[in-house]
């Protein structure tokens, strides 16, 4: 009997040590409040969203993510590497979201959890000031186009390409910055890119580059993203009810103004993408 009483303690014991640290492993924004900080991943070759100025990292990120810590009350620690190691990073748990920003896909949706649209992410050609060769979007067709690799202007610049009568030829970079080098050096015509970005670039570098407009393919957005699990949804609940707050009171388009020179009338949400 006294036996039987041991066994049913220890396996009560047992179970009450699982159920808790279950909890403690399912609530990830319980143990980024515990800790104080919430390690924030991204790259810093993606301006203006994240850059580096005079060495320090600056961008609209920095500015949202250290509102989006006031609003949970933690700091925000800041996890740098290049972008085709970002997603492996987020679900290897090197840190707890991913700043990027990230176009908002139908794919991506399928894997990962995106927050509230945080700027337009439409996709547009940046080319050498002065060029006639590039008046319009279609006018690409046959040149050399630089484009971020493992990125969503990526697969939309093939599929423009497969609607034009001479395909682009695809030059793929790490960095968007060693893109819009080779673009300066004249070994590329042009760079896709979201408009956000490339007019950010054209007025950072007047007279060495211009943008090309309409925008071309489907209209996009783009916001930042964490995993897709029961484990970091209190997270991801409280990121997104942040950025509703920031986005209501207007610190949003003051921060998009700032960094891009306009806002952007965005979504509260996105669950049904272009592509």
């Amino acid at each position: 009997m006294k036996t039987n009483s041991l066994l049913k303690g220890l396996l009560g014991a047992a179970f009450l040590l699982g159920a808790t640290l279950s909890a403690q492993a399912a609530d990830t924004l319980a143990a980024v409040k515990a800790a104080g900080t919430m390690k924030v991943g991204t790259e810093t070759a993606f301006a203006p969203f994240d850059f580096i100025d005079a060495g320090e990292h600056v961008g609209l990120n920095v500015d949202l993510f250290a509102e989006i810590g006031k609003e949970l009350g933690v700091k925000i620690e800041w996890v740098t590497l290049p972008w085709d190691g970002v997603f492996p990073a987020l679900e290897a748990g090197k840190f707890d979201v991913v700043a990027g920003p990230a176009t908002i896909t139908k794919k991506r949706l399928e894997h990962y959890r995106f927050t509230p649209p945080i700027a337009e992410a439409s996709i547009a050609i940046l080319k050498k000031a002065g060029d006639k060769k590039i008046l319009k979007p279609e006018d690409i067709a046959g040149t050399k186009i630089g484009v971020g690799k493992a990125t969503s202007q990526l697969d939309q610049l093939k599929e423009y390409s497969a609607t034009l009568p001479k395909p682009v030829e695809v030059r793929e970079y790490v960095s968007f910055n060693d893109a819009y080098a080779d673009l300066a050096a004249g070994r590329i015509e042009g760079v896709a890119n979201s408009l956000p970005n490339i007019a950010f670039v054209a007025k950072q570098r007047e007279g060495v580059f211009e943008v090309v407009t309409p925008t071309f393919g489907k209209k996009s957005y783009f916001g930042f993203i964490g995993l897709k699990d029961a484990d970091h949804a209190p997270l991801m609940d409280a990121i997104d009810a942040a950025l509703l707050k920031i986005k209501a009171d207007g610190r949003m388009a003051t921060l998009q103004k700032k960094w891009f020179g306009a806002s952007f009338d965005t979504p509260d949400a996105v669950k049904d993408p272009a592509f």
